[in-house]
């Protein structure tokens, strides 16, 4: 009986106070239901992150381990069920690397059938090739272990996880709508000021405040119009006096006096905004000059293609020194995606942590929108004829409304255009 291995990564399961919730927790149940009911030779890995144990602060050492335990007693139960039938293997990740760090972890999680890997990366056999799997962390500068192994030597990731996405947790729960805990699913983590914005608007600005602001913003876009017409007028380039005398808000009675007054305000503060948007754009341009020359980007599209050239590089050194290496797999990005190296492929297993797409309002200067959706997925890698063949899979959740009235109406439609589509099977021929 051939070997299958099926990969996921980064389920961030665990963490103080409102990050003690699983969203996927019913679906990761039926997952580890499903392929242990299977008569076929699997070994599960999961490639790092599956905990948040950087996410609690309260406690320390083996209590952390022992908290997560219970705050999740249903997925235990289904991975000690599973493990009883097929191999459940786990590598440490970054926020999770306590279980790389302490062998009595080992021992804990030996109880449920699951078996830690104490190491950043491993390998495994498929037919006469290779695999290559790790969490990936160890290429980003924020979130590599300078000493792995050594629970004191942390990077500056774990501080940043410990005072933003563990502090999000614990007062997530006195917000209107429960949102900050989201902040971990926030990538690339420079949008997070954009994120905390948009949250601000839509869900925790005073309803008064937002609904006297609504009118002014939703109609930039007129007054752009109507300052032009007027500018047209002023130049005698037009005739048609429609701006300059007021001839259009005239015949609209009340309404059109009540237009008026909201775009002579709007009128104001968007010239103040030009007079000062020219300097200030010199010197956002200069800023950014010199960040790229310390190679610092501030593009989130640019971050997110850099990051991932870091991982190309390294699968093709992995391909250079290992010739029967065939895929290297890796997380830690949360991005699915899968990319051909001369007939070798580069896997990124993505993550079940709720996603947002970054979406712009229809019209007017309101903030970005965040729309939520999940992309539950797994990889699974088998032999089939001698070919190595590796499948993509999605699992279905269905997504309450997690969008406020005014966000509904400001996106026309959810159209995840953020999860780039992957063949459900390719081939790999060596």
């Amino acid at each position: 009986m051939s070997k299958e291995y099926y990969f996921i990564s980064d389920l961030h399961i665990g963490g103080d106070e409102a990050l003690g919730v699983c969203d996927f927790e019913e679906e990761l149940i039926t997952f580890l239901q499903d392929i242990s009911s299977q008569p076929n030779d699997i070994e599960l890995i999961i490639i790092g992150d599956a905990f948040g144990l950087w996410e609690f602060t309260q406690v320390t050492g083996k209590e952390k381990v022992e908290t997560l335990f219970a705050q999740f007693p249903r997925i235990f139960k289904a991975f000690r069920s599973a493990g009883e039938k097929i191999k459940i293997t786990i590598l440490p990740g970054n926020h999770d690397y306590e279980i790389a760090c302490y062998t009595e972890f080992v021992d804990l999680f030996k109880d449920f059938n699951i078996c830690v890997e104490q190491t950043p990366a491993i390998s495994r056999k498929i037919g006469s090739k290779s695999l290559w799997i790790e969490h990936g962390n160890q290429y980003d500068e924020v979130n590599r272990m300078p000493d792995f192994g050594n629970p004191y030597a942390l990077p500056i990731g774990y501080f940043i996880t410990k005072y933003t996405v563990a502090k999000a947790g614990m007062i997530s729960l006195k917000g209107k709508y429960n949102w900050l805990k989201d902040i971990q699913s926030v990538y690339p983590t420079e949008l997070i000021p954009d994120w905390l914005l948009s949250n601000y608007f839509y869900r925790e600005m005073s309803p008064v405040l937002r609904w006297i602001l609504l009118p002014f913003l939703l109609l930039s876009g007129l007054t752009l119009f109507v300052l032009g017409g007027a500018a047209l007028e002023f130049f005698n380039i037009t005739d048609d006096n429609i701006f300059l005398n007021n001839r259009l808000f005239d015949s609209l009675g009340i309404v059109g006096s009540l237009l008026e007054i909201i775009l002579t305000i709007n009128a104001i503060a968007l010239l103040v905004f030009l007079a000062l948007a020219i300097p200030f754009g010199f010197v956002i341009r200069d800023l950014k000059r010199t960040l790229k020359r310390f190679d610092i980007e501030l593009d989130p599209a640019e971050l997110t293609g850099e990051k991932e050239d870091l991982y190309t590089n390294a699968a093709q050194k992995v391909f250079k020194d290992d010739p029967e290496t065939v895929a290297f797999i890796y997380g830690h990005t949360h991005t699915p995606s899968i990319r051909s190296i001369e007939n070798r492929y580069i896997i990124n297993t993505g993550t079940w942590l709720k996603q947002f797409e970054r979406v712009s309002p229809r019209f007017g200067l309101l903030p970005t929108i965040y729309i939520p959706l999940y992309c539950l997925n797994y990889f699974k890698v088998k032999t089939e004829e001698e070919n190595t063949i590796i499948e993509y899979h999605k699992i279905d959740k269905s997504l309450t409304s997690d969008l406020t009235l005014i966000q509904r109406l400001m996106v026309s439609q959810k159209q995840n255009k953020k999860i780039t589509e992957i063949p459900g099977k390719t081939t790999i021929n060596l």
